[in-house]
């Protein structure tokens, strides 16, 4: 038996310990409560579909960057679409709590938390059809032309995707003529270029029926001006483009050589001829060209003496880019502060995209949450 006074006091021990276990169990409770409300998927709604945005543009740039090195080099360019995303998050959770006594009673516990991310990314080359569809076939007049009704420069856009309108002729990359063209073909898509700034060049798109099969027709329309300078612009890109001074309205067809009366022929380019264009005018090392790795750059002629997009090399990673990539243990970049490359190579993303023909379905994101 204990004396009054002494179990007095263990008594109070015992409640002081119990009423201090109590508030710890209340706040691990409250702690489990919270943990129980929290919510993986709608925090990282926003935050994934900004970020798998901004992966998918980074890395799409990346691959035509490197695809337009490949062939600088005369190396096999390959296309890898994405197909499909998933990105998975776990969330673990775990509270524990207990009474330790040895000499003094004293209540312990804890709370944990876990998040783990595995995402899966899922990809598909192209190949067969699908490469001969989007990389071999030419683009159609009827889907280049109203990029320039969305605002697009129409100059870039025919720098890029035109090998010649009518009988004059761009500047090739590849075959017999490398390096051939012809110098009115700048002056004419400069001429365009204002036109187009002063409202003064139409791009309209009718659909026809022939043999009882939907076919669209593309006109090109330069308006008449009481402007006598951007008259004689007009005057001078009619002359190019075969129209008579007083003609404001022709069709463009696919085709080279010789129009007919009323019709322009528009020769576009595939999108490999496009890359390749690009490609060439790439100032690269010279030991590069005398050692036969690769051919003397090509220059633009005419008006314009710049590269479509310019692109630089060094052994040096670079800073401040619009895209970079690496090849044969060297850099290449797209400087940030060109806005004319950047342009030009934004134009290039859309051609790209203009250009797949698969009718499958597109990058799928999937999120799956388990908490």
């Amino acid at each position: 038996m204990l004396p009054g006074r002494r179990m007095r006091l263990f008594a109070c021990e015992v409640c002081g310990e119990f009423g201090i276990f109590r508030k710890y169990i209340s706040c691990l409770l409250c702690l489990l409560c919270l943990q129980g409300c929290y919510k993986v998927g709608p925090t990282r709604l926003d935050r994934d579909q900004s970020d798998y945005s901004r992966a998918f543009t980074s890395s799409g740039k990346q691959q035509t960057l490197l695809n337009v090195i490949r062939l600088r080099y005369a190396d096999t360019p390959g296309f890898l679409d994405t197909m499909q995303v998933i990105s998975g998050y776990q969330l673990q959770r775990s509270v524990s709590f207990g009474v330790g006594s040895s000499d003094v009673t004293r209540p312990y516990g804890g709370v944990g938390a876990q998040m783990q991310e595995s995402p899966t990314f899922t990809f598909q080359p192209v190949t067969g059809d699908a490469y001969a569809q989007s990389i071999l076939r030419p683009l159609p007049p009827e889907n280049l032309l109203p990029l320039a009704m969305g605002g697009l420069p129409i100059d870039v856009l025919f720098r890029l995707a035109v090998q010649s309108v009518n009988l004059i002729n761009n500047t090739t990359a590849m075959g017999r003529e490398v390096g051939h063209g012809s110098p009115e073909f700048f002056d004419l898509i400069y001429d365009l270029r204002i036109l187009q700034l002063s409202g003064l060049l139409g791009i309209q798109l009718e659909r026809s029926l022939a043999k009882d099969v939907p076919q669209d027709r593309v006109f090109l329309s330069v308006a008449a001006s009481d402007d006598p300078a951007l008259e004689r612009v007009a005057r001078e890109a009619r002359h190019f483009l075969g129209m008579t001074d007083d003609e404001e309205r022709i069709e463009v067809v696919y085709g080279g050589g010789r129009p007919k009366k009323g019709q322009i022929r528009l020769l576009t380019r595939t999108i490999l001829g496009v890359l390749g264009q690009i490609a060439y005018q790439i100032d690269v090392p010279a030991v590069d060209v005398t050692s036969g790795r690769t051919r003397p750059t090509i220059s633009p002629i005419g008006r314009e003496t710049k590269p479509i997009v310019t692109v630089h090399v060094g052994r040096k990673r670079p800073e401040d880019v619009f895209v970079w990539t690496t090849y044969n243990r060297k850099f290449y970049w797209v400087a940030d502060d060109d806005f004319d490359s950047k342009l030009a190579f934004t134009m290039l993303q859309i051609l790209l995209e203009l250009s797949k023909t698969s009718k499958g379905t597109s990058a799928v994101l999937t999120i799956p949450v388990n908490g």
